[in-house]
């Protein structure tokens, strides 16, 4: 089978990213027109249509989204090739984090890791956590639950998982010993984590609790911050956390369970086996909780 056309899968593959043309064409610096000509190149070459709508944005098919994850595999692939090719190797390490991981968990070590690594690591704070297969932007990510597999991406655990709700001691007193007491106080939810409670409920095996309200935030820093303010009662993992607990300004009533899938540190395959990267997974290992 011939190869389809790589100017069209370069299209193509950045329209997966961001579900949108226009924003395809933003990114390769053409016009919308040359990218729906070129999807349309593309659709004529395998015969068939790639996307469906979804309101504004274009989803593409289940067979067309995994010859998607394949494109950015390989375009990732192509292109470090090609610096190593010509002698480029980036010598920073642009790192994006969950913005409460990052306030809570990762800045209080950051002197430990400039110590340990110099100054190699741009820490880049992301309110909505997506795949790295989606920023070709940075160089990786640092992901906990929401990880999945992807081809082309090198994921390696270095710290074990926890999550359960949390408040503040004087709102947890009104709760009794069942989660269903819970339904008398507000639902503090972030949108960038938005099934984080639903995934809580199935993991402790905890029936749905129907709230009085849910007020909603942009991301998790601001939902725990305000958790901490009294508002309600946030779902969070136990490393965002970890300071306010041993202060005894936030407490989690019924505990915390583990997640299977614990914190990864995810980059592009090519890239793992490079002194920087080695030096930060190594990092990583040492200060992240046993998995």
């Amino acid at each position: 089978m011939r190869l389809p056309p790589l100017n069209a899968v370069r299209a193509f593959e950045a329209v997966c990213r961001h579900g949108s043309i226009l924003k395809a064409a933003q990114e390769l610096k053409v016009v919308r027109g040359a990218v729906r000509q070129q999807i349309a190149t593309l659709e004529n070459h395998f015969g068939r249509k790639l996307f469906t709508r979804d309101g504004r944005r274009l989803v593409p098919t289940p067979q067309a989204s995994a010859f998607a994850q394949a494109s950015s595999a390989a375009f990732d692939i192509l292109l470090r090739a090609a610096s190593e090719l010509e002698g480029v190797v980036p010598g920073r390490i642009r790192l994006g984090v969950p913005s409460a991981f990052a306030v809570w968990w990762l800045m209080p070590r950051a002197a430990d890791m400039q110590a340990s690594l110099g100054d190699t690591v741009d820490i880049v704070p992301m309110t909505m956590v997506e795949p790295l297969q989606m920023h070709p932007e940075l160089d990786a990510v640092i992901m906990g639950g929401e990880y999945r597999p992807a081809a082309g991406i090198t994921a390696l655990r270095f710290m074990a998982d926890e999550f359960g709700p949390i408040a503040t001691p004087s709102l947890a007193a009104t709760l009794s010993s069942a989660p269903a007491a819970m339904g008398a106080l507000t639902m503090l939810v972030s949108r960038s984590v938005p099934k984080l409670w639903d995934e809580w409920f199935t993991e402790s095996g905890t029936p749905p609790v129907v709230f009085s309200r849910a007020q909603e935030f942009e991301d998790l820093l601001l939902a725990l911050g305000a958790a901490r303010s009294g508002l309600g009662i946030a779902l969070a993992p136990r490393a965002s956390i970890e300071d306010d607990l041993q202060r005894g300004h936030l407490v989690a009533p019924y505990g915390f369970i583990s997640r299977p899938s614990g914190y990864s540190l995810c980059c592009r395959t090519p890239d793992a086996k490079r002194p920087a990267f080695a030096a930060l997974a190594s990092w990583l290992l040492r200060c992240g909780t046993p998995a």
